[in-house]
């Protein structure tokens, strides 16, 4: 294969060389079947088995619907046919997935707009859309444990926006002066196919997009391919080998450069920047690879096989972990130096905590955010910025009022899942149990949460049981009063600190 340097030669950059360094979630979903037909049977005979709806929802408690039960994705195909910006375009999903029950028919998550078509293996499907809920019923019913792909032919808008009052802000396809980003999270990716879409539930992704000439298209994980048709369009292939939640996916459009760059052990750091963008944001993505080896100290080997920033030309001020290709707004890029960092640091720190290891459901984000935030801060307190003892000391006099207005940590309501209190007020958490087993254990418990769950799905009670195992104690006595409930305990070693209330 053409290396890609090869490929782009007059749109990549690569950077001056540096020396390398260096009780699960059994059953959420709702079992209870929808109103409908009456179950079709899969076999003949008397002992034939009765094919029933798959659930809506994978039952999660801020998200019911979110998800789907009566199969699992192990892949999705995801091929776009990509015009001009703010422009209607065709869009095919391929899903290859296997039952998990008899199956008479299931749903997808899908906002997308005019479907125009769907087959369950080769075969037409019947389809009702209700909310982001496409229902599907398959020509005949699919046997328990067997494999099935569906093909979905829908328009995609890449103007289909939500909003949210939190830190999430506007989400979905977020336009940019010359094409897209994606904002895929909490809900925004089943806008951009349709999907089993709950944290929960990974798989690989393969993404096929066209563009016109001189236009680029960037997605999670590694470029395979870049084939030029005969028309003159550019069809852009991205393999994501290792499965991620639809969340944490990510595509944009427009005109990029290419820069690379290598990590420890030579991973590859490949951005995707504006060309309008490339020199002025340079200075503070070049240190992806510092702050690589600084998270690698103390987490271990980076999970994925590759890394990079992709710069949003946009004026939405959230940055998002995107699975190996972290979303950062240019004006993060664009300022102070320590708030560059703690961005760049935080995105970074989710590849480890939420993307690597996956949360069980959306309560458990105090575990993805709060973790991205701690180091984040832990980070910042010796490259210039605030130290990490008073910034968790501002955080602990709010955290009775945080826990009333947003719920305490692992208790979020739907509205508030991404306030404060998933944020610092998570961050606090940890702070907490170093303050309570001491550096060393901390770093044991840090470390190995890192690499035991990674590629794996865990939430708040496989925390908790870890932290135990290390320290030898039971560790719920005291994470739990801190993750749960209305009052903030008081805090190891500072009986000093106060609660405003």
């Amino acid at each position: 294969m053409t290396p890609i340097a090869a490929q782009h030669a007059p749109r990549t950059r690569r950077r001056p060389g540096r020396p390398t360094a260096l009780a699960a979630l059994t059953a959420l979903a709702t079992l209870a079947t929808l109103a409908g037909p009456t179950s079709l049977a899969t076999t003949s005979g008397p002992r034939a088995r009765a094919a029933t709806p798959g659930a809506p929802g994978a039952g999660d408690p801020l998200f019911p619907l979110d998800g789907n039960g009566g199969y699992r994705v192990s892949h999705y195909l995801v091929e776009l046919d990509w015009k001009a910006p703010r422009t209607a375009f065709p869009a095919t999903a391929t899903i290859t997935a296997r039952t998990t029950q008899d199956l008479s028919r299931f749903h997808l998550d899908f906002a997308g707009n005019t479907l125009r078509s769907v087959t369950v293996d080769g075969s037409p499907a019947r389809t009702e859309r209700d909310g982001d809920e496409l229902v599907v019923t398959p020509s005949r019913p699919l046997a328990e444990d067997s494999a099935f792909t569906v093909v979905v032919r829908y328009t995609a808008d890449p103007t289909q926006t939500r909003h949210r009052t939190d830190a999430i802000e506007d989400y979905g396809w977020i336009p940019t002066p010359d094409g897209t980003v994606v904002y895929p999270q909490p809900g925004g990716g089943r806008m951009l196919f349709p999907a089993d879409d709950h944290p929960s539930r990974r798989a690989r992704l393969t993404f096929r997009i066209t563009t016109p000439p001189g236009v680029e298209a960037v997605a999670n994980g590694r470029l395979t391919g870049r084939t030029e048709q005969a028309d003159g369009r550019v069809r852009w292939t991205y393999d994501s080998p290792q499965p991620l939640a639809v969340q944490l996916v990510q595509l944009a459009v427009g005109q990029f450069t290419f820069v690379e760059d290598e990590g420890p052990r030579g991973l590859p750091i490949r951005d995707a920047v504006p060309d309008a963008l490339v020199e002025s944001t340079e200075r503070y993505r070049s240190l992806t690879a510092t702050h690589l080896d600084w998270l690698e100290e103390r987490l271990g080997p980076y999970p994925f096989e590759r890394y990079g920033v992709l710069v949003g030309d946009t004026d939405l001020g959230v940055a998002l972990e995107t699975q190996t290709l972290s979303l950062v707004p240019k004006a993060d890029l664009l300022g102070d130096r320590v708030a560059a960092e703690r961005t760049l640091v935080h995105e970074l720190a989710h590849q480890w905590f939420g993307n690597s290891n996956g949360i069980r459901t959306w309560s458990d984000l105090w575990l993805s955010e709060g973790h991205a935030r701690f180091y984040e801060r832990l980070y910042s307190q010796d490259h210039g910025g605030t130290a990490l003892e008073t910034a968790m000391k501002t955080a602990y006099a709010q955290h009775d009022q945080w826990r009333r207005d947003f719920g305490a940590p692992a208790e979020p309501t739907e509205p508030n899942l991404f306030k404060r209190m998933r944020y610092d007020g998570s961050a606090l958490v940890l702070y907490a149990l170093r303050r309570q087993v001491g550096d060393a254990a901390f770093r044991t418990i840090e470390r190995e949460w890192a690499q035991r769950y990674r590629g794996e799905i865990a939430g708040t009670r496989e925390f908790i049981a870890l932290a135990s195992e290390v320290t030898d104690e039971d560790m719920g006595a005291f994470l739990r009063p801190w993750l749960y409930g209305g009052r903030t305990p008081a805090m190891p070693g500072h009986p000093d600190w106060v609660v405003t209330r």
